[in-house]
């Protein structure tokens, strides 16, 4: 396992110059009505380059970034704020306003997601284009089920979806689907995908699309096909197929795994059916203090990201403290008292960097970060101002808040690298749930949902539930999914998107999908604003 390790200073640097974006109302050369080139389009010679970079450079990219894609799926819901502490992430209010439900469609990062996603389609387009003769099946594959991946948040998060064929100029405006239409333009390119894809188990070459990704994917399609497409309640054979689509996963050798946090290193594991090399230090770093740090990164966290306190009680366990002992389930996770020494038979020139004999990064804690944090020889932890660095459950407001403010939660660890580029997409948890989800809605199958649920919780550790309902069912999301771009998209499935929840100011129902940037609705014509923007 070789780290990939940046300096804090040049990443904090990077974020930074992804803040500022421009919202005025040039066209831009990104914009999802702008081809690439203006140059006739005959195909591409050599495809190997191109369907790489669509997974370790495009997909990577639009994945490890905090911003536009993670932010819209996160921070809009119970979940992940972003609160204002003194200047610090304030940056004109733009995180505010997503956990507000206050956006607009000048809202940057609904501009920047927009046309990351739309250009990632029209690549991919480029590969499965006629003209592109040299591309073997599993290069087309690969193409249409990375178009099919982008497309299915395209629908998702605004409704509906600019679509241009490479060997169209920029005088053409492009087409748009609708949510129906881009529907079924999803279902067939899984569907002429799947065969083209390798059949594969748990591997370290799973940051490429397998039969059980595009299955996994489909799964999604069926379970919120009425969502999509504008029904009160989802069909019973829709249901059914989502069964018969996690099954598949299953026998390709996926399976759930005990010890959760380990789940999220490296390693090759029973549950990780899709992953991209995208680096984790986003997801690590954007919540710890400032003076938490480990090696790979001595500048410390970025202390802003935090989760709100009714989220942190789905979990089992005392309220106000999340140290060892505290009645927790295994995924609250813990907060250590100190480091722990280097286990027996782990590297020390990869787990202990420093040689004092202590596992790297271990005072740092897993899940939720709640009271007193400790330095690796056990001493108290401080703020900058030398006040005990105890981290609160309530917020005063969005703004205004205190270096202590929030429940931290970190999920992917610095032990196994500070930035460590692997980040799960497609879990076998998630599909899990989503059979158990499936059969209390309908589907037929082999076993029932309330066993499939608390076949979950045992091997997490939590007590079984004596019987099930739907809010049952989306607090088990949230508790072993938080933190992996669900949360948004599983909220609207349950009717919960517009509820209220802790400083969140409006519950507008139409919010459920986000507004056309105004710049691309001023360069295709095609494209309508949604309701309510």
């Amino acid at each position: 396992m070789k780290k990939e390790l940046f300096k804090s200073s040049l990443l904090i640097l990077v974020s930074m110059l992804l803040v500022i974006s421009c919202t005025d109302l040039e066209i831009e050369e990104t914009d999802s009505s702008i081809a690439d080139s203006e140059t006739e389009f005959t195909g591409i010679d050599d495809p190997a380059p191109f369907v790489n970079n669509l997974f370790s450079g495009d997909l990577k990219g639009i994945i490890e970034n905090q911003q536009d894609f993670y932010a819209l799926n996160e921070v809009t819901t119970d979940e992940l704020l972003v609160p204002t502490r003194g200047t610090d992430w304030g940056d004109n209010g733009i995180w505010r306003k997503l956990h507000e439900h206050t956006w607009d469609a000048q809202h940057p990062y609904i501009l920047n997601n927009w046309n990351n996603l739309n250009q990632l389609v029209f690549r991919a387009t480029q590969i499965t284009d006629p003209r592109t003769t040299e591309a073997t099946p599993e290069q087309v594959a690969f193409a249409k089920f990375i178009r099919a991946y982008a497309m299915f948040w395209v629908m998702d998060m605004y409704g509906q979806v600019p679509f241009r064929n490479p060997g169209e100029g920029v005088d053409v405006d492009p087409m748009v689907m609708s949510r129906a239409e881009a529907f079924d333009f999803i279902l067939e390119d899984l569907n002429d995908a799947l065969p083209n894809l390798p059949t594969r188990g748990p591997s370290s070459e799973n940051l490429r699309p397998t039969k059980a990704a595009a299955n996994f994917l489909l799964a999604k399609l069926f379970l919120n096909k009425h969502i999509y497409l504008d029904s009160d309640t989802p069909a019973a054979t829709d249901m059914t197929r989502v069964v018969e689509l996690v099954d598949a996963i299953t026998t390709d050798g996926y399976a759930l795994q005990s010890g959760y946090f380990e789940i999220f290193t490296p390693d090759v594991d029973t549950e990780t059916i899709f992953f991209t090399i995208s680096s984790v230090g986003n997801r690590m770093w954007n919540g710890l203090h400032y003076n938490q740090s480990a090696p790979g990164n001595d500048g410390g966290g970025w202390n802003g990201w935090s989760t709100l306190a009714e989220f942190y009680e789905l979990f089992e366990g005392d309220p106000n403290t999340n140290v060892p002992g505290s009645g927790q389930e295994e995924r609250r996770g813990f907060v250590p008292l100190s480091a722990s020494p280097l286990p027996a038979g782990m590297d020390p020139d990869e787990f202990d960097e420093n040689n004092d004999g202590l596992l790297d990064g271990s005072h740092i804690g897993y899940g939720f970060l709640i009271g007193q944090q400790y330095s690796v020889n056990g001493a108290e932890l401080t703020d900058r101002g030398n006040k005990p660095l105890a981290f609160e459950k309530q917020f005063p407001a969005l703004a205004g808040n205190t270096e202590r403010t929030g429940i931290r939660t970190i999920k992917y660890h610095p032990t196994y690298g500070a930035f460590t580029g692997h980040q799960i997409l497609f879990r076998y948890a998630d599909a899990h749930l989503m059979k158990a989800e499936a059969i209390f809605r309908g589907g037929t199958g082999s076993g029932d949902a309330l066993t499939l649920v608390n076949e979950l919780r045992n091997i997490r550790n939590a007590q079984a539930l004596i019987a099930l309902t739907e809010q049952d069912l989306i607090d088990e999301r949230g508790r072993e999914l938080y933190k992996e771009i669900w949360r948004r998209n599983d909220l609207i499935r349950f009717g919960k998107f517009a509820d209220a929840w802790t400083l969140k100011i409006n519950t507008d129902d139409f919010r459920k999908l986000f507004p056309i940037p105004t710049s691309a609705l001023l360069t295709n014509p095609n494209l309508s604003q949604n309701p309510g923007y």
